[in-house]
């Protein structure tokens, strides 16, 4: 019988993608306050292959994450996608990770303490060259004067969202991500005048995109800010 496997190709035909998705994992994170901390992720791990390899070993993908489950970070994202590009000689290493991150934030009595959550995601490639972005995704809650706080949509609980995406000149803290977005909405909803409060999504862009601007750990970013409205939403783009 003849094995096909180890048949040469003269198709010349590049894998695009291989990989494996949507691994339930758990994770350790920095985290500015209290070091690190525990979170679940979701992970897609995927190479691609040149034209002579018609396939690689899946559990290799798992044992590559096994090696760094105690802590993902920036250096540590180097560290996985070097490894997947070297033992898979692949041309191109992909890897997402994407998790819940919580803030300790205090609150009044009788709560006192409360734990904001943050929808995050990491992607990291190297082929010719390394790019990492982080997206988070930030709840987007406007202060309204009360004789029209009854016109704010109601779905959901808040306004809208900010989705985020950034790559750093050097190293940041998520927190330092969230608290920057959140301080320059903050800022824009004080600015809002009370008498004729129209919150838009260009004017929370534009705050927003000022605030990344002006942050030297980033080098690029794109952000989304979306208005979650009652049968249908409006957004704003911009990249920078």
């Amino acid at each position: 019988m003849k094995d096909i496997q180890n048949q040469p190709d003269h198709r010349l035909i590049n894998i695009r993608k291989v990989g494996v998705r949507e691994i339930t994992y758990p994770i350790t994170v920095l985290d500015r306050a209290n070091r690190e901390q525990q979170t679940i992720a979701s992970v897609n791990m995927f190479v691609n292959l040149p034209h002579h390899f018609k396939g690689t070993h899946m559990s290799r993908f798992v044992e590559i994450l096994n090696h760094h489950r105690d802590r993902i970070d920036i250096k540590s994202f180097h560290r996985i996608l070097e490894e997947m590009k070297d033992h898979l000689e692949a041309e191109e290493a992909h890897v997402e990770i994407a998790f819940p991150f919580f803030v300790k934030r205090p609150r009044p009595a009788p709560v006192r303490v409360e734990m904001d959550r943050y929808a995050c995601r990491l992607h990291g490639s190297l082929g010719r060259e390394e790019k990492l972005t982080l997206e988070v995704k930030i709840p987007i809650r406007l202060t309204p004067p009360a004789p029209i706080r009854e016109l704010m949509p109601r779905s959901r609980g808040r306004w809208g969202e900010a989705i985020l995406k950034v790559r750093f000149e050097y190293f940041a803290w998520i927190e330092e991500i969230i608290n920057l977005a959140e301080e320059a909405i903050l800022r824009h909803n004080d600015g809002l005048d009370g008498d004729n409060f129209s919150p838009t999504v260009e004017g929370m862009a534009q705050a927003l995109g000022r605030a990344l601007t002006e942050f030297a750990a980033i080098k690029w970013f794109s952000l989304k800010v979306k208005n979650l409205s009652e049968g249908y939403s409006t957004f704003a783009m911009i990249e920078g």
